[in-house]
């Protein structure tokens, strides 16, 4: 189920579909680079770990700055065309 608890700016909305965007491209580059590509790896681990670092800092940082609803074992997704937060529960 999923409930609207609120809007980022657009400019918040850009930040983390730019971050969205690069976790999903390293994920997919993950499954091209050979593993004994030391250096390669490497490089894509340490990006991998940044990106999902500051993929999850927008959210706590959004999630204090509006007060957004949670519930355990939920999620937040946003709507990319409008900047729409929906609070997902399974």
């Amino acid at each position: 189920m999923k409930t609207l608890v609120g809007k980022v700016t657009s400019e918040e909305k850009n930040e983390i579909q730019t971050l969205f965007e690069r976790k999903n491209g390293l994920i997919e580059l993950a499954k091209i680079i050979p593993p004994d590509n030391e250096a390669m790896y490497e490089k894509l681990v340490k990006d991998m770990g940044k990106t999902s670092t500051e993929f999850q800092k927008w959210w706590n940082t959004m999630a204090a700055k509006y007060q957004w609803k949670g519930i355990e074992n939920g999620n937040w997704e946003i709507d990319f065309n409008d900047g729409s937060i929906f609070l997902v529960s399974k």
